[in-house]
Order: structure tokens, then sequence, then C-alpha cells
């Protein structure tokens, strides 16, 4: 059985601190990641998702969007091979 993670665009920002939502390592984070972004980074790395129009709870009013992906490993495994697939902003 497949299990589902949740990931929002906010896990990779890197102008935002821990305390404000970021997941991954500032090494890890682009600038002003959107769902856009995710969306291709997910595609990239070849895992199967959907995206959902809600919004991270501390980022309610932002309405991003999040992604439910299916992945059996650990969140964090998850978090830093999507990170690894993000385009660098210019």
């Amino acid at each position: 059985m497949q299990k589902e993670r949740v990931l929002y665009p906010c896990y990779f920002n890197g102008a935002l601190e821990r305390s404000q939502g970021r997941r991954v390592p500032l090494g890890l984070a682009r600038q002003g990641v959107t769902m856009k972004d995710l969306e291709r980074a997910l595609r990239r790395a070849g895992l199967r998702f959907r995206v959902e129009a809600a919004s991270h709870p501390a980022h309610w009013q932002r309405r991003e969007g999040r992604a439910v992906v299916a992945w059996n490993e650990s969140k964090e495994a998850l978090l830093r091979r999507v990170a690894g697939a993000l385009e660098p902003k210019e």
C-alpha cells in the first residue's frame, strides 16, 4: 500500500526561516518557490503526485496549493529528493 506525503512550496523557500515553514536546509532551498516549480521538480524526480487547492496552515492567506505525493520512505528523504530536482532561480 502506497503512503502519501503532503508537500507545500514553503518547505523549499529559502526566504523563509525554519520557524516560518521551511523544511530543507538553506543549501537545498530556493528563493520564491511556487507550486509550478514544485510540480516541475516532482515530475523531474519521477514521482506520482496530485495537486490540491489547500494551503499551509501558517500561510493560509497565500493559497499556494499543495502536492500529495505517493511515497513509502521517510518524509525527510522525499524533501531532499525534491529539493535536488528544483531548478535554480536566476
